[in-house]
C-alpha cells in the first residue's frame, strides 16, 4: 500500500484533514490541481474569511494548526443581527447575541482564507507523515473491498486504504464514486472584499438584512492603521455583476448605504471577488473506500459561519473513527459509521440555512416586516436565544 489515506483537494478542509491524519500517524497524500495562493495581493487569492467557532478552534489546536494561526486571529465576541428592511436603509431592529451569555470564550475567531492556506501549508511541511503535491490532480478512481486505486495527473497510480474527497462542490472523486447530489439554486451570488472604516468594529460580527440576501461585516485586524472588516454581500446575480463593474467610488457609496452607515463611510481595501451561492447535499457521505467531507459533501450559503465548521465536524468524525480502529481504516463498517454519525446533522443544517437564506432574500415589504417581528420575538425569549447560540456553535440540538 502506498498510503493509508489519499486526500483529493488542498483547500482549507483538505489541508486540515492532512494535518489531522498525519499527526495521528497515518501516512497521508494530499493533492490539488492548483498550488495554494498564499499572498493577499496575488491573483487568485481567496479574499473571503473563515470564522472558526469554538469546537473548530479546539480541534485546530489539538492537531497543531492553531499555534500557527492564533496571532492572526480576530476574536468574535458578539453576533449582531440587524433588520433594515423598512422603506429606507436604516436599522429598525438590532439584536446582539453575546458569547458571554453561554461561554467565557469568544464565539469564534476570524481569519483570511489566503492566510489559512499559507500557515496550514507550512504546518504540513513540519509533519513526517504527509506528502503534499500541489499542482497534481486526481483523474480516476478504482475501488474494491480491500483498497482504492487513484490515478493522478502526473501519470502515477496510488494504492490507498481510504480516499477522502475534499475537492469541492463539483468533486471529481464524488462523481467517480457515482454518488449523486441534490442542489438548490437561489439566483444569488456573493461579493467578497475587505474594507476599512472610521468606527471600530469592537469584535462584533454584523449581519444586516434588507433584501436580496445578508450584508455581513466580519472583524479583521486593522489595515493601514484603520479598523477593517471583511464583507460578504449577497444579492441577485445581475446585481452582483453590476457592482463588480462599478468604480471604487460608486461601490463605496452603495456599500456605505447598505451598511446603514453603522461603521461610517466604508473604503474599499482589496480587490473584489464574486462567488456563486447554492445549497447542496450529497446523497450519501461515503462509498466503497471513499468518504466525502466539506463541500464535496455539503454546501451552504455563508450565513452563521456554518460552512467550514460543518466541514471540520466531518473531519473530526472521520479522524476519531480511524484512531479508534486503525485496522478498519476505509472499510465498509467504518465508512457506514461515518455516514450515520454525520448525515442527520448535515441534513438539518443544510435545510435550516437554506430556509434562513430564503427569508433573507425577501423583497416584498409585508414579508420583510414579518421577518423583523420574527427576529424580535426569537430574541426576546432567552431560552430560545441561548439554544440558538449553542446550536450555532455546533451542538446537535
Amino acid at each position: 500500500m502506498d498510503y493509508d489515506i489519499t486526500i483529493s483537494g488542498g483547500g482549507i478542509a483538505g489541508l486540515t484533514a492532512a494535518a489531522a491524519f498525519a499527526q495521528a500517524g497515518f501516512s497521508t497524500l494530499v493533492v490539488d490541481p492548483t498550488p495554494p495562493v498564499t499572498d493577499r495581493e496575488a491573483d487568485g487569492s481567496d479574499l473571503r474569511t473563515t470564522a472558526f467557532l469554538q469546537p473548530a478552534q479546539m480541534f485546530l489546536d489539538e492537531v497543531g494548526l492553531w499555534p500557527r494561526l492564533a496571532e492572526y486571529a480576530m476574536p468574535l465576541t458578539t453576533m449582531r443581527i440587524v433588520d433594515a428592511g423598512g422603506e429606507v436603509a436604516e436599522p429598525r431592529v438590532i439584536k446582539d447575541f453575546k458569547s458571554g451569555d453561554i461561554s467565557d470564550k469568544p464565539f469564534g475567531w476570524n481569519l483570511p482564507n489566503w492566510l489559512l492556506r499559507r500557515e496550514m501549508t507550512a504546518r504540513l511541511a513540519e509533519l513526517a507523515h504527509v506528502d503534499f503535491r500541489p499542482g497534481t490532480a486526481t483523474t480516476g478512481l478504482f475501488t474494491r473491498e480491500g483498497e482504492a486505486r487513484v490515478s493522478l495527473s502526473d501519470g502515477s497510480r496510488i494504492r490507498t486504504r481510504l480516499v477522502i474527497a475534499a475537492d469541492g462542490r463539483s468533486s471529481p472523486m464524488r462523481q467517480a464514486a457515482g454518488i449523486g447530489v441534490k442542489t438548490t439554486r437561489f439566483g444569488q451570488k456573493a461579493l467578497a472584499f475587505a474594507v476599512t472604516h472610521p468606527i471600530p468594529h469592537d469584535n462584533v460580527s454584523t449581519e444586516i438584512h434588507r433584501t436580496g440576501g445578508p450584508f455581513t461585516l466580519v472583524p479583521l485586524p486593522d489595515h493601514d492603521g484603520r479598523p477593517s472588516s471583511a464583507i460578504v454581500w449577497m444579492d441577485s446575480g445581475p446585481e452582483c455583476a453590476r457592482r463588480m463593474a462599478l468604480s471604487p467610488e460608486a461601490l463605496e457609496a452603495e456599500m456605505s448605504e447598505r451598511s446603514c452607515h453603522l461603521f461610517g463611510p466604508l473604503s474599499l481595501a482589496s480587490r473584489r471577488t464574486v462567488w456563486p451561492i447554492i445549497a447542496q447535499e450529497a446523497d450519501r457521505l461515503s462509498g466503497q473506500r471513499i468518504a466525502l467531507v466539506a463541500e464535496a459533501a455539503h454546501v451552504v450559503p455563508p450565513i452563521g459561519a456554518q460552512g467550514l465548521n460543518m466541514s471540520l465536524k466531518d473531519i473530526i468524525a472521520l479522524r476519531d473513527l480511524a484512531v479508534a480502529a486503525p485496522d478498519r481504516l476505509g472499510d465498509a463498517q467504518m465508512l457506514d459509521a461515518y455516514h450515520n454519525r454525520r448525515a442527520a446533522d448535515v441534513r438539518a443544517r443544510v435545510t435550516g440555512i437554506t430556509a434562513l437564506n430564503r427569508i433573507s432574500q425577501m423583497s416584498s415589504q409585508p414579508l420583510r416586516d414579518l421577518r423583523a417581528k420574527g427576529l424580535d420575538a426569537l430574541y426576546s425569549m432567552k431560552p430560545v436565544r441561548t439554544s440558538l447560540m449553542k446550536v450555532g456553535l455546533g451542538a446537535s440540538g
